[in-house]
């Protein structure tokens, strides 16, 4: 027999805890442990036991260490000598299991509480020893450290309630059967903390908090749930932390629980729910985030948790929660002296660099971006950091430096804790106890653990200041900024006048007036609070906006149309790359400041790590779009409609704004969102038109996107040109629902649906303007058409304006097979031959009907003026319907592929082609920054310098003079062009 082989690891099982052994703790008083291990190995009664003992090298070092540094594990050892050798040749993980699954087993038979305590404190002995052992003797890595330590801990707490509620049936109280009694007992304990992670240290305490549903029909009659649940908790926390010559078996907190200064140690579940949603604070979502049902009516916690996911995990990155975390780490470090990184005395849970500030860094990291990432909702600190890493929040340098300094830390924790079974993090202050304790972490001498630590510690400091510790304000580096009293300070002008604001009086005005709250949004003291941390920033950013003065303008309009401004505050608060873009936005950008003021959380898509990457095909959007479909009622999908518009939309004129997107690639974005949420639209309407009529059979419905949609040229402005095609089995005309239609009505009142949903005012706001007057017969016409009608339409009646209309349409959405028939009938349209003079004529006449209906428009209205985009898209349209019949290139809907199929096949001279590509591409850069930066209607000449340097900058040219020289100058070669193509041509 030899204490490094089993039988069991002989079939493949683990290895017995001696045979794998790793080197251990050192040593410092080498006679005071020598002499305690040879008292130890005197009570072993065989002479062979003994000699197996101490001739096991690695066995003997370990002993030794534990005999010099840990009193608890020690008594431990020397109070049952025979369970040691015992522990020596078995796989630790199955003793564990052997010993929590005898507990179980045995607890189900104690009819007493003496009893019952006894049993669960031994079997805490036995599992700190072999946990001990395993965790010492580097056996185990940290994780399974602590998942043993959570584990046992899970157990215990089960066993001493399900003892509980066996008792409270027994009594009559309970009346289900006992096999149920924990799954209908109506009560249910959470883990928070630590062990709800499951990340319990050595010596901790655990935080459970008690729930319990009130309405619980397991219930006796007469029995009020409040009283009963309330002694089952006080039952329970005695058990468990009792003390008694065995020992105790857990340290209970059940102060985690809500307002714990008024409240009984069990909730309903309805009044916890009523606290987090009325008085709920950050603090508790973040301990919430552990939160693990472990014992009772586990559905109850389960349901109850999903309950509470709203208040946990915010729908929009919640910047507001950073500052409450941040301030109770820094009250930490102020109450309790932590606030210097030395190592004697120093605390490795609440210390500077300490477990603490890891746990903070990752938890509120998932509270800020948990609500959009559910895979950032996990409980243990280590996996959340890789995720965080691989979603793309935090380096994997990070990673790395946080994830080695977590192991390091929790093991010195679960070092001091050994010592003497206290739950302690504070390293000794004495000199000789550090050296000991040195020692006992593995290390050779005091300098290089103190030198390690120290490394550990400021590694951890530095990352988690870059994330929460920011600079003080600007008054170190620029100068000084003071904005209180009535009069201006003079150093505080001088400040902004460096910042570039050309008119410092109006700018310090301006936001000595927020403090004063004459803004609705800044009138509550806690806007105030954060303006005033966030001022200091916001001017750095607004500087370098391009127009401080044009920003600062803008944002105190924006503030004046918000009733309140916390929440966006603080998201600028916080994050400084979103800081410098909103400042970008409000001096270049005034429509997109205005969106923002109404939709701050729109800022998130900003800092998201996929921000850069610039979708512009429908897929992406196809497959976020999809998302919004899951919507349980139609209401909602509406509003959750509008808010995936506006977020995408926002983003692409973010990607714009920023570089990111070429402003000639945005009109293919903003048109691939469009068709995601027709498509969607179409889908979700059909579905509940269905409930109250039901099906055509064999019916089928698309829509036909016409004008910017169609050619995949839309704008931020842009409305929708659509019509809805519909076809259907004339031999079964009605719809086969519970209030049948005959197809025709029926195919009406979806369309009206349709564009009522697209077009309707919720609380989110509009999603698109649509527009159906390019339908067969335009506005006396049926709002659909049936696809027969719509082909004889187009062979035998419709005009040479509405085929030049036709050649940017294009299905979106609906039936595939319908859309396939729409596009083939729009080809054969389009593919007829045409006499060339005779279309020029007719289109040439609809160009001098529009420009005496509408005028030529300014110089800067791009659409109407001779020469702009539609004299463009006419000679675009005009080359399709000639040279269609022989050049399907043609039947592409983008203008800027029209022009590449007419000089591919000569239809115009290169110069001509040039021409044409090279206008096309200006108008489409500068509509799209237009659009953009002031909306429709406005005019560029009257915008503010930041506007008309992006708009410079959109067509690279060096400023604002030379934009208006090159689009005249464009103009007039294309009115030359038209003039040649068309009106020459005419008959």
């Amino acid at each position: 027999m030899t204490l490094s082989r089993t039988p069991a690891a002989q079939a493949g099982e683990p290895e017995s805890l001696a045979a794998r052994l790793q080197p251990v703790p050192r040593v410092a008083d080498a006679e005071r442990a020598r002499v305690r291990l040879e008292d130890l190995v005197a009570t072993f009664d065989s002479d062979a036991g003994r000699r197996e003992l101490i001739g096991n090298e690695k066995v003997c070092a370990l002993l030794l260490a534990i005999a010099d540094h840990s009193a608890f594990v020690w008594r431990l050892i020397t109070g049952d000598p025979a369970r040691l050798y015992h522990l020596f040749r078995t796989a630790p993980e199955a003793r564990l299991d052997e010993v929590l699954s005898e507990l179980a087993e045995n607890c189900e038979r104690i009819s007493d509480q003496p009893s019952l305590m006894r049993m669960l404190r031994q079997a805490r002995q036995e599992v700190a020893l072999v946990i001990a052992l395993a965790d010492l003797g580097g056996i185990w890595p940290l994780d399974q450290v602590t998942d043993a330590l959570s584990r046992a801990a899970d157990i215990f707490v089960r066993c001493a309630l399900r003892f509980l509620l066996r008792e409270a049936r027994a009594r009559g109280r309970l009346l289900c059967e006992e096999a149920r009694v924990e799954s209908h007992c109506g009560l249910v304990v959470l883990a928070l903390g630590k062990l709800g992670a499951t990340e319990l240290n050595y010596s901790s305490d655990v935080d459970l908090v008690v729930f319990y549903d009130a309405d619980c029909r397991w219930l006796a009659e007469g029995v009020a749930p409040g009283p009963l649940y309330v002694r089952l908790t006080q039952a329970l926390a005695r058990l468990l932390s009792d003390r008694t010559s065995d020992g105790y078996v857990l340290r209970v907190d059940l102060r985690l629980r809500p307002d714990p200064g008024s409240t009984a140690v069990a909730i309903s579940t309805q009044s916890a729910l009523n606290y987090y949603e009325v008085v709920g604070q950050n603090w508790e979502r973040a301990a919430l985030i552990k939160a693990r049902p472990i014992a009772g009516d586990i559905a109850l916690g389960e349901s109850l948790l999903g309950e509470l996911s709203a208040f946990i995990w915010r729908k929009y990155f919640d910047y507001a929660a950073i500052a409450d975390i941040h301030a109770m780490k820094r009250q930490i470090h102020a109450v309790r002296g932590h606030g210097q990184v030395t190592v004697p005395g120093h605390d490795l849970k609440l210390g500077r660099g300490g477990i603490r500030e890891i746990e903070f860094f990752v938890q509120t990291q998932q509270l800020i971006f948990g609500g959009r990432r559910p895979s950032l909702r996990g409980r243990r600190t280590l996996d959340m950091l890789s995720e965080l890493q691989a979603e793309g929040w935090i380096t994997r340098q990070a990673v790395e430096d946080l994830s080695a300094a977590y192991i390091q830390l929790r093991s010195f924790e679960h070092r001091l804790q050994m010592i003497a079974d206290e739950q302690t993090q504070r390293l000794p202050s004495d000199e000789e106890d550090l050296k000991r304790f040195a020692r006992f972490c593995g290390y050779s001498g005091y300098a290089t653990f103190e030198a390690d630590l120290t490394k550990t510690l400021l590694r951890v400091e530095d990352h988690y200041s870059k994330l929460f510790e920011h600079a003080a304000g600007l008054d170190r580096d620029t100068g000084s900024l003071v904005f209180t009293g009535v009069a201006d300070d003079p150093e505080t002008l001088e400040t902004l006048r460096a910042l570039g604001f050309r008119k410092p009086e109006v700018a310090a005005e301006t936001i000595r007036g927020w403090h004063f709250g004459r803004r609705p949004a800044v009138q509550s003291p806690r806007a105030r609070e954060v303006l005033t941390e966030l001022v200091p920033a916001l001017l750095d950013s607004l500087s370098g906006s391009g127009d401080p003065d044009a920003a600062l303008a803008a944002f105190d309009q924006a503030l004046a149309r918000m009733p309140a401004a916390v929440e966006l505050f603080s998201i600028l608060r916080a994050n400084k790359a979103v800081r410098d873009l909103f400042g970008d936005v409000l001096g270049s950008a005034p429509r997109l400041a205005s969106i923002l003021a109404q939709r701050p959380h729109l800022l998130d898509a900003a800092i998201d790590p996929q921000f850069l990457q610039a979708a512009i095909d429908i897929a992406p959007y196809e497959m976020r779009a999809q998302r919004v479909l899951e919507a349980s009622t139609f209401e909602i999908f509406l509003d959750q409609a509008r808010i995936f518009a506006q977020e995408e939309g926002f983003l692409i004129g973010i990607r714009v704004l920023s570089g990111v997107l070429d402003p000639l690639d945005a009109g293919g974005a903003y048109s691939a969102l469009a068709e995601a949420v027709v498509g969607v639209t179409l889908s979700r309407v059909e579905k509940e038109f269905q409930k109250e009529h039901g099906a055509i059979p064999q019916g089928r419905a698309c829509v036909i996107a016409m004008g910017k949609l169609g050619s995949r040229e839309m704008t931020a402005a842009s409305d929708l040109d659509l019509i809805l095609l519909y076809d259907f089995d004339p031999e079964r005309p009605q719809s086969d629902g519970a209030r049948p239609l005959h197809a025709s009505v029926y195919y009406t009142r979806l369309t009206q649906r349709l564009i009522s949903a697209l077009t309707s005012a919720t609380r989110q706001g509009r999603l698109y303007d649509v527009d159906l007057r390019l339908r067969p017969s335009g506005r006396s016409g049926p709002v659909a058409t049936q696809l027969r009608s719509f082909v004889e339409y187009q062979m035998n009646e419709a005009e040479t304006w509405e085929h030049m209309a036709l050649t940017r349409a294009r299905p979106i959405g609906g039936d595939a097979t319908l859309r396939d028939d729409a596009r083939a009938a729009i080809g054969t349209t389009l593919r007829v031959p045409r006499d060339p003079r005779r279309t020029a004529g007719e289109a040439a006449e609809m160009r001098v009907l529009i420009e005496k209906e509408k005028g030529a428009g300014s110089k800067f209205d791009l659409k109407l003026m001779p020469g702009g985009i539609i004299d463009i898209e006419f000679i675009a349209q005009y080359l399709t319907l000639i040279h269609a019949h022989s050049c399907p290139d043609f039947l592409q809907t983008e203008t800027a592929a029209k022009f590449v199929a007419a000089l591919r096949g000569r239809y115009v001279l290169p110069a001509e082609g040039e021409t044409l590509t090279h206008a096309y591409a200006l108008y489409a850069r500068f509509t799209q920054m237009q659009r953009l930066t002031l909306g429709s209607d406005a005019d560029p000449r009257m915008a503010a310098e930041g506007v008309k340097r992006r708009l410079a900058e959109a067509l690279d040219v060096p400023d604002f003079q030379r934009v208006e020289a090159q689009i005249a100058e464009t103009a007039a070669h294309v009115r030359a062009l038209f003039q040649k193509l068309l009106s020459q041509n005419q008959p």
